[in-house]
This record gives C-alpha cells, sequence and structure tokens, in this order.
C-alpha cells in the first residue's frame, strides 16, 4: 500500500490502529528514521526474509489489533538460525491466533541507548509531541519532556537538552554520540504529522534506539487512528482596545450598593471614593435613600447621567433582569462581582451561559461573574474588595482568583512596586485570559504582565497570544491546580479544568511565559523586571559581606543554572587594589566585613566592567544602617560620654550614606547595563524591595534573602534566552 493510501485509511477506516509496519511507512515518509523490515505470512518467508536480512535478526507478530505485543511474547530477539526463526514463528502464530495478520522480521540491532518519543492530542492545546527515556523504564522514570506542535527546530533540540537522562545522548560506553540532526528530524516530523493529520490521535516509538556509531533508528512504533476533533466553539474575542477602556471608565454606576459596612456593595462603593476616582459615581439600589453621604436611585433607568461602568453586586438570580436595562440606559459594560454562577454547580453554569449570551446580543460586555473587581492607579480607580492602594507603575495584574489578586496589590503597595493596572477575571463568561494578553500587549504603560491562572479557555489563541506578546514584555505566571488536589479546587472555584500540568509546562516554554511556583515570586520577578536591566547570560558575580552567605548564594546558583565564573588574574589584581589582603581572592568577593560602602560600590564596578560577568548580587550591604542605629542606641543608654547631639549626627549619617548606597547602586546600572540584586541584611519598617532614584531609567532592588534573588536572576536569564533564542 503506497503512502497515500495509507494516510487515506488512517482518515477514513476509524481503526484502532495501524500494524507497526504500517505505523513505520508513514513515519518514514515525514522523515522519521525507521528500521529496515520485512513483512511475510509463514514460517517458510520468514526463514527466507532472515537469510536475506542477515542473523542475528529479531522477528514480531503483526496485526492491528496486537498493541504490546512485549508482554504477549509476540517478539523474539536474537534469532541465530532457521530453527530458532522457525521455531518463534510458531510461538507466535499459537498466542496471537486470529488476531495474526503476519510476522516482521528486522535485523537485530546493537545499540545500549534506548529513549522514547511520540505524540498525543491535549484537548486543550492541539497536538503535543513527547520525547524521553524509553524502553522498559519509560514509565518507571518518567524522564520526558513536551512540546506542543508546531515545533521550531530550536524546540526540538531543547526537548533533547531538558531530560535527566541528556548525557546518554553524548558518548557513552564506547558508543559514539546520538546524531542529533535525526532525533530534530524525527521530532519535526512528528509535528508535521500532527498539524496535516488531524486523524491521528496517538503515536508511540518506543524503543528510538541510538546504535553504536550514534545513528538513530526507530524499531518499534505505534500509530493510533481516532476520530477528527470537531471544532470548538470558543468565546469571541474581545477587541483588545476595548479592554483598556475597561480601566478608563469616566461614570460609574454601583448596582446593589449597600450601606451596611462589609458587604461588597459598601466596600466596593467606599473603596473606590477614597481612592479619589474623579469620574461620576451612581448609587442605585431599590430602597432609595443615601448611602455614603450620597443620594441613592431606585433604579438603573433613573441615573440621570451617561453610564460607563456598570458595577454590579445583586444576587446571581437577578443579575439576567439587568441586562434590558443596561441596553436601555445605553451601558456597555458590567463588572459582575456577584458569584454563584460558572463556579457553583451545573444550574449555576447554565444561568452563566445564558447571561453572557443575552448581554452578547445587546451588545454588553460583562467582566467576572464572580471577580474581585479593577484598579488603575492611573485614574485613581480602587474599584476592589480591599482598601489597597497601590503605586503607578508597569506592572499589570490579572488573576483568576480574586483573593490571590487583592493580596499581590497589597504586597506591592508594601514594597513600593508600581502597578499599571489590576483585574479579578473570575469565571471569564465573556473576557478571558486571552483577551488580557492581547489587550496588555498593545498597552504603552504595560511593561511586565503578571497572570494567576487556573485554566486556559482557548489553548491555541493563548499560546498565539502569549508568544507575541512575550517577545515584546514580560509574562510571569503562576498556574494552579497542577496537582490532583489543587486539580480538584480549581474545578470547585472557578468551574474549569485544568490541562496536564507538563503540557501547560510545554506551552509556557515555547511561549516565552516565565512560570513559577510561589505566590511571592510573581512581585519578585515584577520589581526585578520593571526595575532592573536584562541579562544578557548566566554569569554572576556575588559581593559578600561575609563568606558563609556567599558559599550558599554559589550554591543556589549551581541549582538554578547560573554560572559563578573563577576570577582571573587581572580581575584578582583589580581588586587586590581595593580591599585588604585578606579577602578571598575569589567569586564570591567577600569584602571581610568592610562596613564602607564606597568599597563595596567600588568591588561591584569592577565586576561590572568585567566582560565575563553578566550580573552581580551584593549580599548584605543595605540594612547596615539598622545595626548601626542599635549600636547608638545602646551606646546612649550605657555611656554617658557620647553627648545626644553627637549619637543623633551619627544616626542622620548613617541614613545618609544608606540612601547614597541605593542611589549608586542605580546609577552603576545605568552606566553598565548589567543588572545588580541586592540582598538586604536586616530589615525595618523603612525597607521595602524597590527603591526609585532620581533621574535613572533603573530602580535599586533589594530581597529579603539569597534565595529569592537567585530565583529571581535565573527566571530573567531564562527570559532573555527565549528573545534571543
Amino acid at each position: 500500500m503506497n503512502i497515500e493510501k495509507l494516510i487515506e485509511k488512517v482518515k477514513t477506516t476509524g481503526s484502532k490502529a495501524l500494524t507497526e509496519s504500517e505505523s513505520k511507512q508513514i513515519l518514514k515518509a515525514y522523515g522519521v528514521p525507521v528500521i529496515s523490515e520485512t513483512v511475510v505470512l509463514s514460517e517458510d518467508e520468514a526463514v527466507k526474509a532472515a537469510r536475506k536480512t542477515g542473523f542475528p535478526v529479531v522477528l514480531k507478530g503483526l496485526g492491528a489489533t496486537l498493541l504490546h505485543k512485549t508482554e504477549r511474547g509476540l517478539v523474539h530477539l536474537n534469532l541465530t538460525d532457521d530453527e530458532a526463526v522457525r521455531n518463534a514463528a510458531s510461538l507466535i502464530a499459537r498466542e496471537a491466533g486470529d488476531e495474526l495478520e503476519g510476522l516482521l522480521v528486522q535485523p537485530q540491532v546493537q545499540g545500549k541507548r534506548e529513549f522514547v518519543t511520540g505524540l498525543f492530542r491535549d484537548e486543550q492545546f492541539g497536538p503535543v509531541i513527547m520525547f524521553g527515556m524509553g524502553g522498559v523504564f519509560t514509565e518507571a522514570l518518567s524522564d520526558v519532556t513536551f512540546r506542543i506542535a508546531p515545533l521550531t527546530e530550536n524546540d526540538a533540540a531543547e526537548m533533547l537538552d531538558e531530560i535527566k537522562a541528556k548525557s546518554l545522548l553524548g558518548d557513552f560506553r564506547g558508543e559514539k554520540a546520538a546524531n542529533r540532526d535525526e532525533l530534530i528530524k524525527a521530532l519535526m516530523g512528528l509535528s508535521r504529522i500532527g498539524m496535516e493529520i488531524p486523524e491521528i490521535a496517538e503515536i508511540d516509538i518506543n524503543p528510538l534506539l541510538i546504535r553504536s556509531d550514534g545513528t538513530v533508528v526507530a524499531v518499534d512504533a505505534l500509530i493510533v487512528p481516532g476520530k477528527k476533533q470537531s471544532e470548538k466553539k470558543y468565546r469571541p474575542p474581545v477587541e483588545p482596545t476595548v479592554i483598556r477602556d475597561l480601566f478608563y471608565p469616566k461614570s460609574i454606576a454601583f448596582i446593589g450598593a449597600s450601606g451596611v459596612i462589609g458587604k461588597w456593595g459598601h466596600m466596593l462603593v467606599v473603596n473606590t471614593i477614597s481612592g479619589g476616582y474623579k469620574g461620576d459615581i451612581y448609587l442605585v439600589n431599590p430602597k432609595g435613600g443615601t448611602i455614603a453621604g450620597r443620594h441613592v436611585y431606585t433604579s438603573v433607568a433613573e441615573i440621570p447621567g451617561d453610564v460607563d461602568l456598570g458595577v454590579v453586586t445583586v444576587p446571581a438570580k437577578m443579575v439576567l433582569d439587568l441586562i434590558p436595562q443596561f441596553k436601555e440606559k445605553s451601558i456597555k459594560n458590567m463588572l459582575l462581582i456577584t458569584s454563584g454562577f460558572g463556579e457553583s454547580d451545573d444550574e449555576g453554569k447554565a444561568m452563566e451561559e445564558k447571561l453572557a449570551d443575552e448581554a452578547r446580543k445587546a451588545g454588553i460586555l460583562i467582566l467576572g461573574p464572580n471577580t474581585m473587581g479593577i484598579c488603575n492607579p492611573y485614574c485613581d480607580l480602587f474599584c476592589v474588595g480591599a482598601s489597597v492602594k497601590p503605586l503607578e507603575g508597569s506592572t499589570a495584574i490579572i488573576s483568576q482568583s480574586g483573593n490571590l489578586g487583592i493580596q499581590l496589590l497589597a504586597f506591592a503597595g508594601e514594597q513600593a512596586i508600581g502597578i499599571r493596572g489590576f483585574c479579578g477575571s473570575g469565571n471569564e463568561a465573556m473576557i478571558t485570559v486571552e483577551d488580557f494578553i492581547e489587550g496588555l500587549e498593545i498597552d504603552p504603560l504595560t511593561k511586565i504582565i503578571i497572570l494567576y491562572i487556573e485554566s486556559v479557555k482557548n489553548g491555541r489563541r493563548f499560546i498565539e497570544a502569549a508568544r507575541r506578546t512575550g517577545k515584546q514584555k514580560p509574562i510571569v505566571l503562576l498556574k494552579g491546580g497542577q496537582s490532583g488536589a489543587g486539580n480538584r479546587a480549581a474545578s470547585s472555584h472557578t468551574g474549569a479544568l485544568s490541562s496536564n500540568s507538563r503540557v501547560f509546562d510545554a506551552a509556557c516554554k515555547q511561549t516565552g511565559i516565565v512560570k513559577v511556583e510561589r505566590s511571592m515570586e510573581l512581585l519578585d520577578l515584577a520589581a526585578a523586571f520593571s526595575s532592573l536591566p536584562l541579562p544578557k547570560g548566566n554569569r554572576v558575580a556575588i559581593v559578600t559581606l561575609g563568606g558563609g552567605w556567599g558559599v550558599i548564594t554559589a550554591d543556589m546558583c549551581a541549582r538554578e543554572g547560573l554560572e559563578v565564573p573563577v576570577l582571573p588574574d587581572e580581575m584578582l589584581e583589580r581588586v587586590d587594589k581595593i580591599l585588604p589582603p585578606f579577602w578571598s581572592r575569589s567569586n564570591p568577593a567577600d569584602i571581610v566585613g568592610e562596613s564602607d560602602n564606597s568599597i563595596s560600590l567600588a568591588v561591584m564596578e569592577e565586576f561590572l566592567k568585567w566582560d565575563g560577568c553578566d550580573a552581580v548580587i551584593n549580599l548584605g550591604i543595605l540594612g547596615m544602617r539598622i545595626l548601626a542605629k542599635r549600636l547608638i542606641e545602646t551606646v546612649r543608654k550605657v555611656d554617658p560620654g557620647y553627648s545626644d547631639q553627637f549619637l543623633d549626627d551619627g544616626s542622620k549619617l548613617v541614613d545618609t550614606l544608606e540612601v547614597d548606597y541605593i542611589s549608586q547602586v542605580a546609577h552603576m546600572m545605568e552606566k553598565y547595563k548589567k543588572p545588580i540584586l541586592g540582598v538586604s541584611l536586616l530589615e525595618d519598617e523603612k525597607h521595602h524591595t524597590v527603591y526609585q532614584v532620581e533621574d535613572c531609567t533603573y530602580k535599586s532592588v533589594f530581597y529579603q534573602n539569597p534565595e529569592r534573588a537567585v530565583k529571581v536572576l535565573s527566571k530573567m536569564c531564562e527570559y532573555f534566552r527565549f528573545l534571543n533564542g
């Protein structure tokens, strides 16, 4: 059967699987190197084929339903003569019975290294390519990696380097290194199959053997056809400019306004008013009266002016009745705080779908339901369910969890991390995370995008939007619902089912999304990306006030893929001129407890000048002020020989020195365009993560511990590699 007819068979018959021989014919047509073999129908033909192939040979049973041949005893290895072939053929026929369609004769291939590769279709993201450790260890070790088709050659090359057993692809026990070009060609071929033949549901190549000369060959293969997936119905995209308009309402109506403290209808009103929002505010409640000293209208129709945004907190079953009222009043946008929709039960899902349909017909856009609100410091809009008021900045936060989003806003305010805007996307009945990415892509004030998500609504669109946006501005993401327990929680919380976590990780790698595992890492990276120049490599110089701290940080760098390079003689000579003879004379550079800030600044500058350094981590300089002040207060209590004036002047001096140090760090980054990540020695109420410096593009950043600084730098390097991949 020629390849065209074979592919047509896949598309039309709906059979459970192709035979091994048929599977390999398709794979070969797409550039996958497969073993030479002969299909025969009898023992005599098997013997003839074995003689022609040359002993030793492998004999296999052949049939569309014979999927686990090894377990059933249908694979016989290392057959060295005619009799061995006949005996094997007889045993195969007896075991396979009516399922047997023929016999497969292959040469016995020599090679110690077995890998696995294949394809399957993810419900959300489509065709996914897998590569990893093969043979009997595939399931036991689960040493595999994934990418979503279509692959680039760079994607395929990265897959080879990501598995733990990647050393087996090099020279190994007298065998030559695997031919990477052949492996990449095989992965690219699978990718093409995934995109061009949607009727193929699964492909399994195991083992993909590396022969002793390094050549690659598929020894066993299975293709499972399936029904072509029907086109899924996705929510219509929202125009990116419409997303921007949501954050700049000229007037707001609160439908469900309440005078009871603690209720949503009261919190949102008072937080919006106290935040300084300059637009018109209208309160609506059937009871009328006054709330927060303002007149309350009894209906939407009674509002005298135009309304850009309607904030709704009435019970879920009353929301649908608002659609015609909004349409009559020409209110185009609804911020639906109310819960009890798709995140609750089947009835809630049906109600949410109907609401979205009716809103779409009426030309109304719903943000939510089940959201914590929206925030835009650039127009003093703080319409959220907590009293938070972050600074203006360049970091946009979109969160499918309102509580987590509000927590991030609060921490951002404490740590002086500027916010471009925040939105709790809730159940995403109409506006999805994909819409927000595309809206923020064109927003000139957004430089960093922070996402907390538990699901995506359109996987392919998510990938395309994230990859395109990620080339312009970093996207930092925390994914909820990755474990079994997490999946259950996500389902009950947002009405969403998570994709396989490994597949989602692959999507992040391919799109340049910087994926983190902990919520505070979101803000740590927001601080770095918004304040520091991007490192152009992974070589780190460490400047430390104490040796032990430096050693620990160097160990962390090694674990996170950062290089701590050895200092060449010329660098040792340059630093020798700054530090006393007993300094560590190595990287990390222990400045031996020198309390003069100018010394650490001078050492850092020498590292920044050095071509062998891409970034500096400085440990324990900021925060020395606190120790100095404690000493001053101790002296004040016990030593009358020092006047209060003298001690007060000393306290002011250490404050000044720290401010100057922060400024000098930012100016050095301005000069050398390399990041400096600080770690504070101690913290008090004056400490925060980001320090704005006048007349500087960059800001000084100081973390609470080395772990956070190293993790951030590693992720920044990861993003740089994506930009230049």
